[in-house]
């Protein structure tokens, strides 16, 4: 991979942070989050035709095979601080805010019109931050993203692995909708403390976690993509190696169902069932046997 030059990419400029100013509850959350990263971390902004893209970067500078970190939706880039140690010390690790949801990433250029924004989005990322071959790793929202991805430009991937992947295989369960009803209405740190609660059956362990889960409540949006499960066809398709980890007690979805559709569509994925996890505890909470997974995997 070639090196950043001092503040830019390419013909644009990129912008390094640390710690800048704050302005918004979540984004001061986040910050607080970051610190706490077992690595050290640089944030970038790359410029792409839907606006400016924040990548947290940290791991192997140069001989590092690059690795992807697509967060769910409403968490950011932060949400990997469990993670992150375990890839850094044979990967370089791009860990990035999802453009049109919370977090740093700023939605003010192009709309994100469906998937083939997103793709799009993410082409241009790969292109500026020179990721051909990366090892992409999405989860939840993000998982759908990446898979998308897989299937749009399988020859830049080297790996795909997707974490609990909502409308990949198998749609939402309509409890863990209703459930999530009164979040997406008219939401408070109150009522996602009740969902995350009720997901996963604990707190979370995290108490700076908690916080920034808790100013999500007020973060801001700008689109997210409503999520099409892909055709068949295409996944039948797919020729990237992948490992679909899916969350033992996740509330999601049907995860034995789930489990075979992937088996059955996916050519060449490992379908793994993760003990002890849910959707929303996902990759924060106990993420030894997700690392050690993740770790092998991407390899």
């Amino acid at each position: 991979m070639k090196p950043f030059a001092a503040g830019e990419l390419g013909s644009e400029k990129v912008q390094f942070h640390r710690d800048g100013p704050q302005q918004m509850d979540e984004l001061k959350a986040g910050v607080l989050v970051l610190r706490q990263w077992p690595v050290e971390v640089h944030s970038v902004d790359v410029p792409t035709p839907y606006g400016s893209t924040r990548v947290q970067i940290c791991g192997r500078p140069e001989d590092g095979a690059p690795v992807v970190l697509l967060p769910g939706g409403g968490s950011t880039s932060v949400v990997w601080f469990a993670t992150t140690k375990a890839l850094a010390c044979a990967h370089r690790v791009y860990a990035v805010d999802l453009m049109g949801d919370i977090g740093r990433s700023v939605h003010d250029g192009a709309p994100l019109r469906g998937v083939g924004d997103l793709v799009a989005w993410l082409d241009t990322l790969f292109d500026r931050l020179d990721l051909d071959g990366a090892r992409l790793c999405g989860h939840s929202y993000g998982a759908w993203i990446a898979l998308n991805y897989a299937l749009h430009a399988p020859q830049r991937l080297g790996r795909l692995a997707l974490l609990d992947p909502t409308n990949c295989f198998a749609g939402m369960g309509p409890r863990y909708l209703v459930h999530g009803l009164p979040v997406l209405l008219k939401p408070t740190a109150e009522r996602v403390r009740a969902f995350h609660r009720w997901e996963t059956g604990r707190t979370p362990e995290d108490p700076v976690w908690r916080a920034f889960l808790d100013s999500t409540a007020t973060a801001r949006r700008s689109k997210v993509v409503a999520m099409r499960r892909p055709r068949t066809q295409r996944l039948r398709a797919c020729t990237v190696p992948a490992l679909v980890l899916l969350a033992e007690h996740s509330r999601v979805h049907d995860v034995p169902r789930t489990a075979a559709v992937a088996r059955r569509l996916l050519p060449k994925a490992s379908v793994v069932t993760l003990p002890d996890a849910s959707h929303h505890s996902i990759p924060t909470e106990r993420p030894a046997e997700l690392n050690r997974l993740l770790a092998e995997f991407l390899a």
